[in-house]
């Protein structure tokens, strides 16, 4: 893995951690790293993966613009390439955002599943002020997320919108002080990890159907994982569970 992402693993939860100075700037190596930290988590069995940025001032700064240059193409690539492998991951990737998190850093935030913010974040896509359109998902996912009307205040405009703004919005789900964000972040990663693995994995694949095809092609993947899952051990284990009045111990199959 890059020496810029920390990783942490306790409880069935990794900790993705951008530490690349000074401004947790997103480029190639950040991305590489992030995705690999992501296979590692799964292949060592985690349930849940984390995402937050070094330091208090920001998240990430957004993406590295001295690497756009000849290689603009191979960066547009490799960053919604990011975003659809965390769509894809069977497990959640939520989000934890310490501070500034504009452009490829907002963006970064929309490819996860869940976002919880410190009192002090702001997010924004100020692509426009440069002349160009945010590149990684931003004009697709930001919409989807809180709506046409805010998303097009903020990709017209170029203003930041504070955390608070973004509970309202639906951007985030959460909002906490500052010095509570990891622990409201492992809270709630210990929770998701505790959900039964295929469930989890079904739920994520189905919602993405859905998004992406629309509301037929939703319903057939829905109804598809659904009569996957209720032939699944863990159905059994967690109806018996339901009726015993215990805790269901999860297998995954």
């Amino acid at each position: 893995m890059s020496e810029l992402i920390g990783f942490e693993s306790k409880d069935g939860v990794v900790l993705l951690t951008i530490d690349h100075p000074k401004a947790n700037a997103i480029n190639r190596e950040v991305i590489e790293g992030l995705g690999s930290g992501m296979d590692r988590a799964v292949a060592e069995g985690a349930h849940c993966v984390l995402v937050t940025g070094a330091g208090e001032k920001f998240f990430a700064a957004g993406a590295d613009i001295s690497e756009f240059g000849g290689a603009g193409a191979e960066m547009l690539t490799a960053g919604q390439g990011l975003s659809r492998k965390m769509a894809a991951l069977p497990v959640p990737v939520v989000a934890l955002v310490n501070g500034i998190a504009y452009g490829g850093g907002c963006e970064l935030t929309l490819g996860c599943d869940l976002r919880i913010a410190s009192a002090t974040a702001k997010f924004g896509q100020p692509e426009i002020k440069l002349g160009i359109i945010p590149g990684w998902g931003g004009t697709q996912r930001l919409p989807r997320l809180i709506g046409r009307g805010r998303a097009m205040i903020m990709l017209l405009t170029g203003e930041p919108i504070d955390a608070a703004t973004a509970l309202e919005w639906g951007l985030v789900s959460q909002v906490v002080e500052p010095e509570k964000l990891l622990e409201a972040g492992w809270a709630l990663g210990r929770q998701l990890a505790a959900m039964a693995p295929m469930a989890v994995a079904s739920t994520k694949a189905a919602v993405a159907a859905g998004l992406d095809g629309g509301l037929a092609e939703g319903l057939s993947v829905e109804a598809a994982q659904f009569e996957t899952l209720l032939a699944s051990e863990d159905a059994r284990e967690g109806i018996m569970a339901f009726f015993e009045k215990r805790q269901p111990v999860w297998s995954g199959k």
